[in-house]
């Protein structure tokens, strides 16, 4: 099951994020595929502003993982630097915390993920227009997109 969402513009990308930060809680994970430039990032910070997230988000592509603290603490995941390693950060740590997790280019720590998940692709079609893609896995992100989507 998938659920699909047509974005406009810049700000329609930052409601849809903003709505999805007010159902998140602890311990829920957000993976985030897509080509350089598709908005993984720009979803990002807007999910940490909705989180309360005061401080600028940016991607942790060098530094692996930056922590974020709000409403609820986010944990931001750029795992590109990892693809072909076996490194293990504690993901059960990061995973099963007090924080969200969302986590870039997730695809490469595939066997390392949550069983259960929101697994979000976005597709490029334009200079701000983009194509979201939500793939729940689990009943908690079914019920979740479901409520997004109304």
């Amino acid at each position: 099951m998938t659920f699909e969402k047509h974005i406009q513009s810049l700000d329609e990308t930052k409601q849809l994020a903003q709505a999805l930060a007010e159902q998140l809680r602890a311990q829920d994970t957000i993976t985030l595929e897509g080509d350089l430039g598709a908005g993984k990032t720009t979803f990002t910070q807007a999910v940490a502003k909705g989180l309360g997230i005061q401080r600028t988000v940016n991607s942790p592509t060098f530094t692996i993982m930056k922590q974020y603290e709000g409403r609820l603490a986010l944990n931001h995941l750029d795992v590109y630097r990892l693809a072909d390693s076996d490194e293990d950060l504690g993901w059960d740590e990061i995973f099963y915390g007090d924080a969200v997790t969302i986590v870039e280019w997730a695809h490469l720590i595939e066997e390392d993920l949550p069983k259960e998940r929101l697994a979000i692709t976005i597709k490029r079609l334009g200079e701000q227009e983009r194509l979201f893609i939500l793939k729940p896995i689990g009943t908690r992100y079914v019920e979740l997109c479901e409520e997004l989507m109304k």
